[in-house]
């Protein structure tokens, strides 16, 4: 059992509150019992995905270009031309602009592209050498009148190394009498022609507070993301680096993770959350949050717009801690199996009879299961985390199960996610309906379908099983 739990913790680590107790209610009921029986029934065959029925389908939308593996917090589809082995590409795209002033805006873009051998690219001169860029702006999703057009250079005075990644930044003039746009850009491989697109909504006038300022590092870079680590030095700042006070607002609260995708019961109203403390700090000046939690920033208090960071420990978005590792297996887990682990007082003992009970005994299997599980949840936190961590959002718990999807369809109020590719399985479409809120402009809720059930409990049964193809 020992050596278990180090395999365990092994592959956690390299690879990679409570129990929200109503999150399927009356639909997981019957899960509940047909799971347990199967478990008592000795020799139970493994449970491959099923083809759905009744699927819910995707009406037609433009189709966004953000790649597959999105490093936003939007996922997006894949490259519009058939990719080879050999082929140089972008795998994925997340924008985020900064107004300069009334006439023009900057963008920033995290771009992840891969050389024929699969290795990242991260020499911007090698990039500029093997990609050309181009963008055109609509008045809105729906309209083909172009407002401007162009095309960008790719250099190293625009194209730069962040970590494991390049960071593309350029800036676009306003439109004549624009207040809006829908910024298309395409990024093109030179020998092959693979393209990957990526949408944008830009607001030109009026700006809010956050589409001027935004997170960046203490080495002064923007990080296009709604999380940073407790103890970690940062800075909120404008294009411009001015320096204005901001008021922040500490909330204490452990959000619920997302329900059942058949769960259609009315919503319970969302609960009121009190401010824990408060903080003052000014724009353009580092500055480090000690504590984890919720954090509102803003430049008035009678504002109705601010900026939202999830401060999480240091190892986020990768679990580490038992009693966290313990809640993301919600999706694909009985009630009565959460409470058994929720309840235990050797947390990391519970969790082992789970994963080991679920795979039969079987060590190897247990493991790579508990690898491309947890990998999956820290993609979740990484790409969804808004005003909680991501693996709770309803887009957070279908890419952990599911995967990345095939392809994004998205206008301004709502993304679909097709499903298309996978063995066994016909298309099958999620939609995202963008939702009003006050810490973050990219919040979605899951519009939910009994008809799910076809597809969902298979997949998950396949976790449950070991069987899982990623």
């Amino acid at each position: 059992m020992r050596t278990l739990i180090a395999l365990l913790f092994i592959a956690l680590l390299s690879g990679c509150a409570s129990t929200k107790k109503k999150a399927q209610d009356r639909i997981n009921a019957a899960y509940d019992a047909r799971t347990e029986a199967q478990r008592n029934q000795p020799n139970r065959p493994a449970t491959q995905p099923e083809q759905a029925q009744n699927s819910p389908r995707a009406t037609s939308e433009p189709s966004s270009s953000a790649p597959v593996r999105n490093e936003g917090t939007s996922v997006g589809s894949t490259p519009s031309s058939p990719k080879g082995v050999g082929d140089w590409m972008v795998t994925s795209i997340k924008g985020k602009f900064l107004a300069i002033d009334t006439t023009s805006v900057r963008v920033f873009m995290n771009l992840t592209a891969k050389m024929p051998g699969g290795q990242a690219v991260l020499s911007p001169t090698e990039f500029a050498e093997h990609f050309m860029m181009a963008y055109v702006m609509y008045p809105d999703y729906n309209s083909r009148e172009r407002l401007g057009y162009g095309t960008v250079p790719l250099s190293t005075q625009n194209v730069r190394q962040e970590g494991d990644h390049l960071m593309l930044t350029f800036d676009v003039k306003r439109p004549k009498d624009a207040t809006n746009a829908i910024l298309l850009t395409e990024i093109t491989e030179t020998g092959n022609g693979t393209k990957a697109r990526n949408d944008l909504s830009l607001r030109f006038k009026p700006a809010k507070f956050s589409d001027r300022v935004t997170l960046f590092s203490a080495n002064g870079q923007p990080q296009l993301r709604n999380y940073v680590n407790a103890g970690d030095t940062i800075i909120l700042r404008d294009v411009n680096g001015t320096s204005k006070p901001l008021f922040g607002f500490r909330y204490r609260h452990d959000f619920e993770a997302a329900s059942s995708p058949m769960n259609t019961s009315p919503r319970a109203v969302s609960k009121s959350m009190s401010v824990d403390s408060t903080l003052t700090i000014a724009t353009n000046q580092p500055f480090v949050i000690p504590k984890e939690g919720l954090y509102y920033f803003m430049e008035d208090t009678t504002d109705a717009s601010g900026i939202g960071l999830v401060v999480t420990d240091k190892r986020f978005p990768k679990l580490t801690r038992p009693e966290k590792l313990i809640k993301p297996v919600l999706y694909m887990s009985t009630s009565s199996e959460i409470n058994e682990m929720a309840q235990a007082q050797d947390t990391k003992k519970a969790l082992d009879r789970y994963w080991l009970g679920l795979m039969a005994g079987n060590e190897e299997v247990a493991r790579r299961t508990i690898k491309s599980y947890y990998n999956r949840v820290e993609e979740a936190n990484r790409l969804f985390t808004s005003f909680k961590e991501g693996w709770k959002t309803d887009k957070g718990m279908i890419y952990i199960v599911l995967g990345p999807p095939d392809r994004v369809q998205r206008n301004r109020e709502r993304e679909v996610w097709v499903y298309n590719r996978r063995a066994n399985v016909s298309e099958i479409n999620f939609t995202f309906t963008k939702k009003p809120n006050q810490f973050v402009d990219d919040h979605y809720e899951l519009v939910r379908y009994i008809e799910y059930q076809p597809i969902w409990y298979p997949i998950v049964e396949a976790w449950r099983t070991g069987t899982i193809r990623e």
